[in-house]
């Protein structure tokens, strides 16, 4: 398997996976899908139990039904979240602000959201009662699948858009009762370029022994691509 994925090294892989929400209009390979998936399957979660479980849509007709769907619920957030967080106000009236051009994106993405090629939710079989844990043993895996998207070329993003028409989509699948819609993950290959992320920079967030205070050997590595203006 090794020789049918990109040579990217592990830790520039992580520096550089952005979210990605433009796709072009072209499917993911069934082999690179395998290679995908397969990295989800492998990462850990709580006593090893692997409760984890993945339903993946391309282009059957089930598929445009579940992306339509959940393309609706995508429009629903962002509709609340547009006008929540303002992004009409202030700097989003601004040409080129990075407020307008998240703004921009967002609203492409959820326009043309029944058309991503590649659509996948991620499911948390519960075994127990729900627990604030639970999500060790499905996050881990979706993280697995976007660094394992990075490194075949393609490119995702994990979402919550389900969760406003969760019961139209839990009786399309018919999902048992125990299976929990934990993330909706849109993937393709990526219509801009993949690049370093944006975080805080690491003396803000990592401590040594006294609370709030950077450790002194955490600083950001040369080219590292930090979020200014919070």
């Amino acid at each position: 398997m090794e020789e049918s994925i990109h040579n990217i090294p592990l830790l520039e892989g992580i520096a550089t996976t952005r979210s990605i929400r433009r796709y072009l209009p072209e499917p993911i390979p069934e082999d690179a899908l395998r290679d995908i998936m397969f990295a989800a399957t492998r990462a850990p979660s709580g006593s090893n139990r692997q409760p984890f479980r993945f339903m993946v849509f391309t282009d059957t007709e089930k598929s445009k039904q579940v992306k339509a769907l959940i393309a609706q619920g995508a429009q629903t957030l962002w509709n609340f979240k547009r006008e929540n967080d303002g992004y009409d106000a202030g700097s989003g009236v601004v040409e080129d602000s990075p407020k307008t051009r998240m703004a921009n994106t967002m609203e492409n993405y959820v326009e043309n959201f029944a058309d991503v090629p590649v659509l996948v939710l991620a499911i948390l079989l519960r075994y127990r009662e729900r627990n604030p844990m639970e999500g060790a043993s499905i996050y881990p895996a979706c993280q697995n699948l976007l660094l394992a998207a990075r490194a075949k070329g393609y490119g995702g993003v994990l979402t919550g858009f389900h969760g406003f028409v969760e019961k139209e989509v839990r009786e399309l699948l018919e999902l048992p009762e125990n299976a929990y819609i934990a993330a909706t993950i849109s993937l393709g290959k990526p219509a801009g370029n993949h690049g370093p992320v944006r975080r805080v920079p690491m003396n803000e967030l990592i401590y040594a022994d006294t609370w709030a205070e950077g450790a002194p050997w955490a600083v950001d590595p040369d080219g590292t691509a930090v979020l200014k203006g919070r």
